[in-house]
């Protein structure tokens, strides 16, 4: 069979592309406007065209596009002071995708036990249901079968507790660092799993697991390539328990669209990363940190204050359309990373497709999820447009479903 494109198939597209972008709004190539609470995935964190972000990266991309890690990089020192300061931790690595990032904290953490001396210290346990990134080492990192499939053996290292259980948790870590040999080197969490359903972890749970890898000796790894950026409401999600985790990966939403990837972390972590241990090509090139600093700078805290504002009121609209809709079964999350669950007779799928025909993009997710995920400035007349396009939707759900079982 002959394709139609040389474009490789492993993403199941809609038949539908896009020319520009305005706001919360996509803008397809036959001229219809899309409500766009998909993102990229997480991704245009000031939705489209945002002025601040289009004058960085042209006034960037005028000067200087890339330059060799091999030589100082401004941009990057000024983006890593803004994030080390922000964050609480020392010092920041730069790469190009979540993945990346991910797989560097992993190397990091391992990196930095043996740099302490702890030569035997090198799995990293995630939670069941987690996902970070698909390079074959994070493959590994997730209990998920149908990201397995057909990639060979996974690489060893890597364990799994069950999701949101601190007794299991601590009872690894405890069990482990009582061995005489322990091999635990560092806990890796999301605090809200995006692919994994939009499932937030138990209130107390992050202070608690900070306890715990402090008591034990190992190090904690924030994943917040999905929640971070200020999605949460906070521009760390982490922040409201009070903790501060040895490192942190982002990626996604820190430049707004731009590609980047960023691993923060403590003084005891980076300085185990001398010259040579690791490194990334494009990684800190001028245009993404510039692309960068222009998201953070509009991320103060009015911003994130009026955005959890905005939020509350979209998680309250959401709860009035799961009291009239049987189809929703629950609504999880936090900030503008919300999933809605939906009855047995629904997929993401059929949802997505009808949000689409009503022209609203979201984004499925496992365990029969729906997300959505708005830009973090979408204005408060884009949520009620999007709160009715959901009732509509999913009034017709049901009367089709109704038919159907008649």
């Amino acid at each position: 069979m002959t394709s139609t494109t040389a474009v490789m198939g492993n993403y199941g597209r809609a038949d539908l592309a896009f020319s520009h972008g305005e706001g919360s709004w996509l803008i397809s190539t036959d001229g219809d406007r899309y409500l766009d609470f998909a993102t990229g995935i997480a991704v245009n964190t000031l939705g489209h065209s945002h002025p601040k972000l289009v004058d960085a990266l042209t006034r960037q991309a005028g000067k200087l596009w890339h330059v060799s890690n091999l030589y100082n990089i401004p941009e990057q020192a000024e983006l890593a002071q803004i994030l080390a300061k922000r964050s609480g931790l020392d010092q920041v690595f730069f790469c190009n995708s979540g993945a990346e990032a991910t797989e560097a904290a992993v190397k990091m953490a391992r990196r930095a036990m043996h740099h302490m001396g702890h030569h035997n210290r090198h799995k990293i346990l995630c939670a069941e249901g987690a996902f970070h990134g698909r390079t074959i080492a994070m493959l590994a990192a997730t209990d998920r079968p149908a990201f397995r499939e057909g990639f060979g053996p996974m690489p060893d290292g890597f364990g799994h507790f069950p999701f949101g259980n601190m007794n299991a948790l601590r009872d690894q870590l405890i069990s482990d660092a009582e061995s005489g040999a322990p091999e635990i080197a560092a806990v890796m969490v999301e605090s809200v799993q995006g692919e994994g359903g939009a499932r937030p972890l138990p209130d107390g749970f992050l202070a608690e697991l900070r306890a715990v890898t402090n008591e034990v000796g190992c190090l904690l790894i924030a994943d917040e390539v999905q929640i971070g950026v200020g999605r949460s409401g906070h521009l760390f999600s982490f922040e409201p328990s009070g903790i501060k985790p040895d490192i942190i990966a982002m990626a996604k939403g820190l430049a707004g669209g731009f590609p980047i990837g960023a691993v923060i972390a403590t003084e005891a972590v980076g300085s185990a990363m001398t010259p040579g241990s690791h490194g990334s090509t494009f990684g800190g090139n001028p245009l993404a940190m510039q692309a960068a600093c222009a998201v953070l700078d509009v991320l103060d805290a009015d911003f994130l204050a009026d955005m959890r504002s905005r939020s509350a009121m979209l998680f309250a609209e959401l709860d009035g359309l799961k009291q009239k809709h049987q189809a929703i079964i629950e609504i999880r999350g936090n900030g503008f990373l919300i999933g809605l669950v939906l009855a047995d007779h629904l997929t993401p799928l059929d949802v997505m497709a009808a949000c689409r025909a009503h022209h609203m993009l979201v984004v499925p997710a496992a365990a029969n999820t729906v997300r959505l995920l708005p830009p973090l400035n979408v204005r408060t007349e884009d949520i009620h447009h999007a709160v009715a396009v959901l009732d509509t939707v999913l009034s017709a759900c049901e009367e089709k479903a109704s038919h159907n079982h008649d």
